[in-house]
């Protein structure tokens, strides 16, 4: 019988000792590749159950309307810009069990193309939909929110809302010393006369200045009569005040005709619709889909890191 070296047992047991390694370390995989999916699951059904709850939380046997909540700057890369609003319109106008729709506007205006767009999908809706709309302002109402509120049938708000602000602004900074100071050379290369018009790092000069008042007054043109249209036979102050850029409080706002009543959500949805539920369309139908693509991308970073591991352990 021939005798193993000591080195072939320290060799055997080296290969033992790594093959007991590798199968704990594919049971320990196995574990958490099962743990993580059965938490992905639990997440999923988690966010599903919240999602419907929130949705139908408020609707009742007597009816509901369509709520949509509108808030923050209206701008384009914004929660408050048409790519994010338009879907939710859209869902709460083609809700056939909805017997009307309510906007719930606290945002301090934005940018007037947004605006527009916003303004001009509502009024779209509600002729292909008929159904009526109601806008309740919350802590502000201005500018830009009030373009949008003025698509809807009757405007209400709370007696301290900030309202109105039919206006536009248009702001920048101006540095023509600065840069001699600290010792920089400009360099700027342009085609076209106008190609640099507002530089800040240019003194300002009439042209400019009537160019900038020429657009904004343009645009300040195009707000007032969306205000005139959508307020048709309501307003009752004197257009010099109304369409100044001023904004004023929901009383006064009130007896200017810029709002039809005072009130808040609770009591608007009783007194127009007669229903005392509402199912709540503010929360974007990608909302589970961007929180799976983020929860999703942390688990490749965490499975990643896991495989890593399991490779250097080989």
């Amino acid at each position: 019988m021939q005798n193993r070296s000591p080195d072939n047992d320290t060799l055997i047991a080296e290969l033992v000792r790594d093959f007991i390694n590798e199968k704990r370390s594919n049971k320990r995989w196995k574990n958490f590749r099962f743990f993580m999916w059965f938490l992905l699951v639990a997440i999923v059904a988690f966010l599903v159950i919240i999602q419907v709850g929130t949705s139908n939380q408020y609707e009742t046997e007597k009816g509901y309307v369509s709520l949509v909540r509108l808030s923050g700057a209206i701008g384009p890369d914004e929660n408050f810009s048409a790519e994010n609003v338009l879907p939710l319109l859209k869902s709460a106008f083609a809700d056939s069990g909805a017997k009307g729709v309510v906007l719930d506007i606290n945002s301090g205006g934005g940018t007037p193309v947004q605006a527009a767009i916003i303004h001009d999908a509502i009024i779209e809706l509600k002729n292909k939909y008929h159904k009526k709309v109601i806008v309740v302002g919350e802590d502000m109402m201005a500018s830009g929110a009030y373009y949008v509120a003025v698509a809807a049938d009757k405007i209400y708000v709370n007696p301290s809302t900030l309202t109105g602000s039919v206006g536009v602004i248009m702001k920048s900074f101006g540095f023509p010393d600065l840069i001699k100071k600290v010792g920089i050379e400009r360099r700027v290369y342009a085609s076209g006369l106008n190609k640099d018009r507002l530089d800040p790092f240019l003194p300002t000069n009439p042209e400019d200045v009537a160019k900038i008042r020429q657009v904004i007054g343009e645009i300040h043109g195009n707000f007032q009569n969306v205000v005139i249209e959508g307020r048709k036979g309501k307003l009752h102050g004197d257009p010099a005040q109304l369409f100044s850029g001023d904004f004023w409080s929901g009383d006064t706002a009130l007896k200017l005709g810029l709002v039809d009543a005072l009130g808040n959500l609770s009591n608007v949805v009783h007194d127009e619709f007669h229903v005392s539920g509402y199912k709540d369309y503010s929360q974007s139908p990608s909302l589970m889909k961007n929180l799976m693509g983020q929860f999703g991308a942390s688990m490749s970073m965490m499975l990643g890191n896991n495989r890593m591991q399991v490779l250097e352990r080989i």
